[in-house]
């Protein structure tokens, strides 16, 4: 089985040690998602996989006739190609013969009646038919449908950056390859297209790696996470919501006497809400034991670290009103007729096709357009923060503290507790010793991390965020997240990510058909909606059956009943006992993730054996009191 091993992988930038021997393997059919704080190296790491970069040191094993294919975060392309030229401008025979297919359809345009050319695609579409090219073909031209392109002859010239990404992604997709390299290939997708990528990417035998923000994606495609940091990489086997789950249980491990009372509260608090009654002397002792493990993991939660929320400027009752508006370029409407009224603690998220205008209704509300037709009015108190998808121009020469003590050197955050601007670039995960590095040496994600934190440290009480999670690296988003839910004031959003939109907005508005309509309630249902059939097909009905009974309580209990009884909760117990030393083996595990699944899989069964006794337990009380 064709596979690749890396061993000793070690990568310095300067006097930064991004990773140091760091080793790893992916077999066919693995699909590893790459995570990491933006600057631990995750686009470096991909392109010294693909032989763009030098590593320091590196053992790369693989056979000889391994193919690699590598999608770029900014792809180049020869400008003056069409998009479908560039789709097939890998140097596999595939997809030269393919080349040749196209160009002899385009010959065979401009003179039909030539014999000369006739014969030339006959003869192509033979080796075609021999070498099984079709399905590439059709799958080019799938590709760049499901992914917005349909002008398969305009010139790569004339694309937006987005697009070019597009057909890079489609490009990707098609040539042969053992090693499929993506830098976040979800970027500039709407939700329908990444759909249709992740259900493409599952259907593949290739290995993959691949780095992506959008964690909806990482856990429907991934059976492996590479974690990048302290210098190294952790591999955990399993989806993204495997991975959070084995990074609960470590921090679990890890964690002091309060974090084992809080573990023990969760199982006490199972047993309350499966109903156990407190009917006999070992019930009321048993709910009396877990008032007070409530009350004193209430008690120590009171003690709870400073959350990352910020005071910002006092919102009157008026915020933003806007009156019939309109905005078109020439002949271009965008959109019209919309009206809106901003409320206190509005969560909203703009959503549409590419090119549908979000980020021109954005800039509207914003003040930086002015409408076509009708009125916007701003309450007096209202304080804008835009994040916009194109960073300003940075002082490269300016350190990180610079920058951020430009707006102040000190904060007030929640509670009237102020914060210094070193602890608020630690908030957002820029470590102390990192903050005098110059913003020239910073990543792209990292320069955007620092900009959207120097916006927030201004205090606004209306965020308006364009794309915020592009670029941005997942852990940046958890910490962005919290401080929106937070957030006293209105938040306005464009995004692609579904996750996020999820979390914070609770309203969308959708542009795309010239006018901008209201949807309440959460994306993926949004989208769920959009694309459910309208008509379901009609099934012929059978006669309704009637639902089977579920088990009454009797009147009497059987011998084995009443023997199975008097022994139940002796029984819960020993099983209870045995997921507390389960959990208590947690701690022995160190690093050894196939111990730590292995501990796992057996508290679950456990947990699910306690359930069902529980549940025993409450049918057999039932009959002994009736």
């Amino acid at each position: 089985m064709s596979h690749i091993n890396i061993t000793n992988l070690t990568k310095t930038v300067g006097a930064k040690t991004l990773f140091k021997d760091v080793e790893f393997s992916l077999y066919p059919g693995e699909r590893a998602g790459l995570i990491g704080v933006n600057g631990t190296g995750k686009s470096t790491l991909m392109s010294i996989l693909a032989g763009e970069v030098e590593a320091d040191s590196v053992t790369v094993d693989h056979p000889k006739k391994y193919r690699i294919t590598y999608l770029k975060q900014e792809p180049e392309f020869d400008e003056s190609l069409t998009v479908l030229e560039t789709v097939f401008s890998g140097d596999s025979p595939i997809l030269a013969l393919n080349r040749s297919y196209e160009q002899a359809l385009q010959n065979m345009m401009v003179d039909s009646s030539s014999t000369q050319l006739q014969d030339e695609l006959m003869k192509i579409q033979e080796g075609m038919e021999r070498e099984n090219a079709w399905d590439v073909n059709a799958l080019a031209k799938t590709a760049l449908t499901k992914l917005g392109i349909d002008m398969f002859d305009q010139k790569i010239g004339e694309l937006s950056g987005g697009q070019r990404k597009r057909v890079a992604l489609a490009k990707a997709l098609i040539e042969p390859a053992d090693l499929i390299l993506l830098d976040e290939p979800t970027n500039h997708l709407d939700a329908i297209s990444t759909e249709w990528l992740q259900e493409t990417l599952l259907r593949m035998n290739s290995a993959m790696l691949f780095v992506t923000h959008d964690r909806y994606f990482l856990d429907a495609v991934s059976t492996h996470i590479f974690e990048l940091a302290d210098q190294t990489m952790y591999t955990h086997k399993g989806n993204y919501g495997d991975y959070l789950e084995n990074k609960a249980i470590r921090d679990e491990m890890a964690a002091s006497s309060q974090q084992k009372l809080e573990n023990r509260f969760r199982s006490e608090l199972k047993w309350i809400r499966r109903g156990a009654k407190a009917r006999s002397t070992k019930q009321k002792a048993r709910i009396q034991r877990f008032e007070e493990i409530k009350e004193n993991v209430q008690k120590e939660n009171d003690n709870t670290s400073l959350e990352l929320s910020m005071q910002s400027q006092r919102l009157g009752k008026k915020i933003i009103e806007g009156e019939n508006l309109g905005m078109a370029f020439g002949d271009n409407v965008i959109f019209r007729s919309f009206s809106f009224l901003l409320q206190g603690g509005d969560r909203i998220g703009i959503v549409g096709p590419n090119g549908a205008g979000k980020s021109t209704l954005m800039k509207v509300l914003a003040g930086e357009y002015g409408p076509t037709e009708g009125r916007i009015d701003y309450g007096s108190t209202v304080k804008i923060a835009h994040f916009t998808q194109h960073l300003p121009d940075m002082d490269e020469s300016q350190r990180m503290i610079e920058y951020i003590q430009e707006i102040s050197s000190d904060y007030e955050a929640a509670k009237g507790v102020r914060l210094s601007a070193t602890q608020m670039l630690e908030r957002f995960l820029f470590p102390s010793n990192a903050h005098g590095t110059l913003i020239g040496k910073l990543s792209g994600g990292e320069r955007k991390r620092l900009y959207l934190l120097k916006l927030l440290m201004e205090q606004p009480n209306i965020l308006f965020l364009d794309e915020p999670t592009n670029d941005l690296d997942i852990q940046t988003l958890s910490v962005l997240e919290d401080f929106l839910e937070n957030f006293p004031g209105v938040v306005i959003t464009i995004s692609h990510d579904r996750f996020f939109l999820d979390r914070i907005a609770r309203k969308l508005w959708t542009t795309g058909t010239g006018e901008i309509l209201e949807y309440q309630g959460l994306y993926t249902e949004f989208i769920k909606e959009k694309t459910e059939t309208v008509t379901a097909p009609v099934i012929e009905s059978e006669p309704a059956k009637e639902a089977p009974n579920p088990e009454k309580p009797k009147k009497k209990m059987t011998y084995s009943e009443q023997k199975e009884y008097s022994t139940i909760l002796d029984d819960i117990a020993e099983v209870e006992a045995q997921i507390e030393q389960r959990q208590e083996d947690m701690a022995s595990c160190g690093s050894d993730f196939e111990k730590l699944n292995k501990i796992t899989e057996d508290i679950d069964k456990l947990t699910e054996q306690y359930d069902q006794m529980i549940e025993r337990w409450t049918f057999l009380q039932e009959i002994a009191e009736s």
